[in-house]
């Protein structure tokens, strides 16, 4: 149907809802749509198709390198052929060290034509010597066969480590190398010697794609198994519910890391899926990133906006006194897509505002839920709804089994074609993954938006995980009381930790904005700060008036002066906190925050 609001062909929230003995299962009645059974069939559709229309870019100087279909098959089917003319295969995995670049792309999607997984690694773990243990970690478990950077110079401590002793490196720059390296350009000039046709023909539904590492922030990562069908079955599970996808190409000016799912599926294949253009913004929401994302905006906008919480908060405030990237934004956009963390309120509602001044109408503003282990949309919002938080109803296809506690706070269990098998080289982990049913065992909670009406869709709630009982043995759902506490604390903080497990009260970590730091005034890694103090204590009375009980109350609270570090894995690289390490790594503050006599603790 066509939506009057957003002038986009969508289609409705439809769900079924099966009441068990002590759970819930919901699933879509939405038809799914074909899948195909591999990412080379969507290339080769383009390239015969729209063989001049752009698919790849990059910024070169002033300007832009662009690759058109055509072109990118050409070059992926050249280094296919060199990979195969090497001897790799599904056993034999490349691993890619640095970050988003078209070479990457071209690299990746050469490998998946040829049936070689990849390994894409945050490009902080070889740049960032403190952080070369996660480096480490993944080549001992993988053991590739080959391992890419863009910049063999700047990449030279990473690809100089023993652990890649005798593993060909390939770099798109080779200039200074303290290694023997591979250009990139030889795989360009392909290898006639390969029936690449037969290499290809072998590239099926369980072919495995990628081996794509969690982030860590609850254990060491793991290695998910993503085949060629996981991540095409969910571009048709998204395609079945966001029809307007298919009625015109697609683009993006997207900057989010590729050894994500997000951005590195998600995104990426919604481009291939649907004859879109990929620009690769090498900015990002940073202090130093964020004005050439700006510039980038400007110069080569999308009809789609992914992006996180402070991606678009970033965005919204430049473009309060910035109207040439406010124009260019919302000139052209059908869909406003945020994940990774709840948008507030307040952003939601100044790009609606924004988007009805430019353009005259809303884009779509919608958010999923998934992760690595599902390719990752699994619940995904699909119609307007006019407001932030939801995450959605179940894509066609999957099963989301809900296990409610008194309260219908739901833990959430998943299964669908988009879910992996497993996890590379460990079996026992694997195995704990699932239940009895086949449900991928998420460790999230989830509420419904309204419990009598599910079409309208569930709320994100929290780690199950992150839960804890006080000494009373009364439950505190963490991940509730953080986003509370988060939304009472808005402009003074960057993010909080809740604590309490065995403890009489709930206490709180707090990484202040370095803004509202007034002096330098330190004790032991605590901040005493009396005008911030006094700031966070009054907002945290606020919030504790609306509490209900010991398990909602917030009654303490300290200010760390050191922010989460992701060289001693308190901090992931797409942001999220590592609780348990933050909470390990500084059990003296711990201490501290349950000492009424700390000058740093803040008392509620």
């Amino acid at each position: 149907m066509k939506d009057n609001s957003t002038g986009l062909t969508l289609v409705s929230h439809a769900v079924a809802m099966e009441r068990r003995a002590s759970d819930l299962v919901m699933t879509s009645r939405t038809p799914f749509d074909p899948v195909v059974s591999n990412t080379g069939v969507w290339l080769d559709k383009w390239a015969d198709e729209t063989p001049s229309s752009i698919f790849l870019a990059e910024r070169s100087g002033e300007g832009w390198r662009e690759m058109g279909y055509a072109e990118v098959r050409d070059a992926v089917r050249a280094i296919a052929s060199c990979l195969a003319g090497r001897g790799m295969d599904a056993s034999t995995p490349i691993v890619i060290m640095s970050g988003n670049s078209l070479d990457h792309a071209l690299l990746s999607l050469g490998a998946q034509y040829a049936g070689i997984p990849t390994v894409p690694l945050a490009e902080q773990y070889s740049l960032i010597t403190e952080a070369h243990d996660r480096l480490v970690y993944v080549l001992n478990r993988i053991r590739p066969s080959m391992a890419f950077v863009d910049d063999a110079s700047r990449y030279g401590a990473a690809i100089s480590r023993p652990e890649l002793e005798g593993v060909e490196i390939v770099a798109s720059r080779t200039e200074n190398s303290p290694v023997k390296v591979t250009p990139f350009a030889e795989l360009l000039r392909g290898d006639s010697g390969v029936d690449l046709a037969s290499v290809h023909a072998k590239v099926g539904p369980e072919t495995l794609a990628k081996i794509l590492f969690t982030s860590g922030s609850s254990s060491d990562p793991k290695g998910v198994l993503t085949t060629q069908h996981m991540m095409c079955a969910n571009q048709a599970q998204m395609s079945s519910v966001l029809p307007f996808l298919k009625e015109r190409p697609p683009r993006i000016m997207d900057w989010l890391p590729w050894n994500h799912v997000f951005g590195g599926s998600h995104n990426t294949l919604m481009m291939l899926a649907h004859g879109g253009s990929l620009y690769i913004d090498n900015g990002k929401p940073t202090s130093s990133g964020f004005q050439q994302t700006v510039r980038n905006v400007i110069d080569k906008p999308g009809t789609l906006s992914f992006n996180v919480p402070v991606g678009f908060s970033m965005l919204v405030n430049e473009m309060e006194t910035n109207m040439a990237l406010r124009k260019a934004y919302f000139g052209d956009l059908d869909m406003l897509f945020y994940a990774g963390a709840s948008l507030p309120q307040d952003v939601w509602t100044r790009l609606e505002e924004m988007a009805i001044e430019i353009r005259g109408r809303l884009p779509l503003m919608i958010s999923s839920w998934g992760m690595t282990e599902t390719a990752p949309a699994t619940l995904m919002v699909h119609e307007p709804i006019g407001r932030s938080g939801v995450i959605g109803v179940p894509l066609p296809a999957t099963e989301i089994k809900l296990i409610p506690d008194e309260e219908m706070r739901c833990e959430l269990r998943v299964k669908g074609p988009n879910v992996m098998s497993g996890y590379w080289g460990d079996a026992e982990k694997s195995a704990a993954a699932f239940d009895e049913e086949g449900f991928l065992i998420t460790g999230d909670a989830v509420r419904f938006v309204n419990p009598d009406d599910p079409e309208r869709g569930l709320i994100f709630d929290g780690r199950v995980s992150e839960d804890f009982k006080l000494l009373t043995g009364t439950w505190v759902q963490a991940g509730r009381l953080r986003l509370d506490a988060l939304e009472h604390l808005r402009g003074l903080v960057q993010d909080v930790v809740v604590c309490g497990h065995d403890r009489g009260e709930i206490g709180l970590f707090i990484f202040p904005k370095p803004d509202q730091v007034h002096g330098d005034n330190t004790s032991e890694g605590a901040v005493i700060d009396p005008e911030l103090q006094a700031a966070i204590e009054t907002r945290l009375r606020d919030l504790a008036k609306a509490s209900t009980g010991s398990a909602r109350r917030i009654s303490r609270a300290i200010i760390l002066a050191e922010p989460p570090s992701l060289k001693d894995s308190e901090m992931t690289d797409k942001g999220s906190l590592n609780v348990r390490k933050i909470i390990t790594r500084r059990a003296e503050l711990l201490e501290r925050l349950y000492d009424n006599e700390d000058p740093a603790l803040i008392r509620v």
